[in-house]
């Protein structure tokens, strides 16, 4: 079992930037694939950046490609989210999650092969 806990959303200036941390628990969880998604009531939860278990290879959703950067620090089992030059259409929920099997070389993109979830935490941007 994984457990991940999500932490740093909150409010945030249009142009601005913004961390956000997972922390991840449970065994063989740094060696999961892990990813970011965002969701707003009513839409689809969407991928916005993915990153294999080494984190050597990285993903990013075009709508945030150049502005968002995941890393991972598996001596911690943290997975990070440096999100910079921030939309309003970047408002949503953010979500951190882990792939159901471990030691994928890839990333996954796939988002029905992510097994474990956070509680989301919240990002407003203003405009």
């Amino acid at each position: 079992q994984v457990q991940l806990v999500e932490s740093g959303g909150g409010l945030v200036q249009a142009g601005g930037s913004l961390r956000l941390s997972c922390a991840a628990s449970g065994r063989t969880s740094s060696s999961r694939a892990m990813g970011w998604f965002r969701q707003v009531p009513g839409k689809e939860r969407e991928l916005v950046a993915a990153i294999n278990w080494s984190g050597g290879s990285t993903y990013y959703a075009d709508s945030v490609k150049g502005r968002l950067t995941s890393s991972r620090d598996n001596a911690k089992n943290t997975l990070d989210l440096q999100m910079n030059s921030v939309k309003p259409e970047d408002t949503d929920v953010y979500y951190c999650a882990a792939e159901a099997n471990t030691g994928i070389a890839t990333v996954t993109t796939t988002p029905k092969r992510y097994d474990y979830w956070g509680q989301g935490t919240e990002e407003t941007v203003s405009s």
